[in-house]
């Protein structure tokens, strides 16, 4: 596969047009037509989608995928010090709130760029080819990536104690439309579906928050809500009742000594956090 076709199509999906893609390149956008069109008559397949964005059509996703991965390797292969490596990784806020970052903090030489989105969804990036790596309640393996289990994340059903009487119509601090741990929480003590009154909060931090400020309710990890229960600020809603969420590490499947020492990394960092005292 011609590199400078692959580098090309790789810019004008980053930069979403041909001319953006022009400026980065240094070249015409005459020219950068003419590379995508020639990369697609080797494939067979329409890659691109020229919209406003511009973007991969399906069959160019997987060579998206490709494209980072290859330049990856480069930057690693022409910096052994890792100064110019820049690693995408998408995350669900709670393990970003928690117990991720110190996971970075034990592989220090590359540029981290985070994504964050729902554990059911994070995996999405790793087939767009937007993340090389991702936390993940997915047990479904992405084409081109290797699979890791980590463990489950345990919620506490938290909140103010009033709430407890009549659980599902109570009110329900939510992440985001995408978020239904609390929903999934409620089916499984109901047996059918419910809708109370939800507020949204977009912040790990601030979700938490709005519970202690007696908003609503949430589902909270145990090692934040407990110390919280201790003090306090709210209690467990049902006594004895959780929920776990299984998380996994999904990455390129490449020998990259970055994402090697990444992958130890985050397996050491959600192991140490789970076997701490809450």
């Amino acid at each position: 596969m011609d590199a400078v076709q692959l580098a090309t199509f790789q810019a004008v999906v980053d930069t979403g047009s041909f001319e953006a893609a022009a400026r980065q390149l240094h070249v015409t956008p005459s020219a950068v037509s003419q590379r995508i069109k020639a990369l697609e008559r080797s494939v067979g397949q329409v890659l691109v989608r020229r919209a406003k964005p511009c973007v991969a059509t399906t069959a160019g996703e997987a060579l998206v995928r490709f494209a980072g991965q290859v330049a990856l390797l480069e930057r690693e292969a022409l910096d052994q010090a890792r100064d110019g490596t820049r690693v995408s990784i998408v995350v669900n806020a709670d393990s970003l709130h928690t117990w991720f970052l110190p996971a970075l903090a034990r592989v220090p030489g590359p540029r981290y760029e985070l994504h964050t989105d729902d554990e059911h969804y994070t995996a999405d990036l790793l087939r767009t080819g937007t993340a090389m790596a991702a936390v993940t309640a997915e047990h479904v393996v992405v084409q081109g990536c290797r699979l890791e289990r980590l463990g489950a994340m345990r919620y506490l059903p938290v909140g103010r104690s009033e709430f407890a009487a009549d659980l599902p119509n109570a009110p329900m601090i939510v992440y985001n439309r995408k978020d239904r741990l609390q929903h999934r929480f409620l089916a499984g003590r109901t047996h059918r579906a419910v809708e109370p009154p939800v507020h949204y909060v977009p912040a790990a931090s601030a979700f938490v928050d709005a519970i202690r400020l007696g908003l609503g309710w949430g589902m909270v990890p145990e090692q934040i809500a407990h110390p919280d229960i201790a003090a306090g600020r709210y209690v467990q809603l049902v006594e004895d009742a959780h929920l776990d969420v299984p998380l996994y590490w999904q990455y390129w499947k490449i020998e990259s000594t970055v994402l090697g020492e990444l992958t130890t990394a985050v397996q050491e960092a959600f192991s140490r956090w789970r076997a701490a005292p809450s």
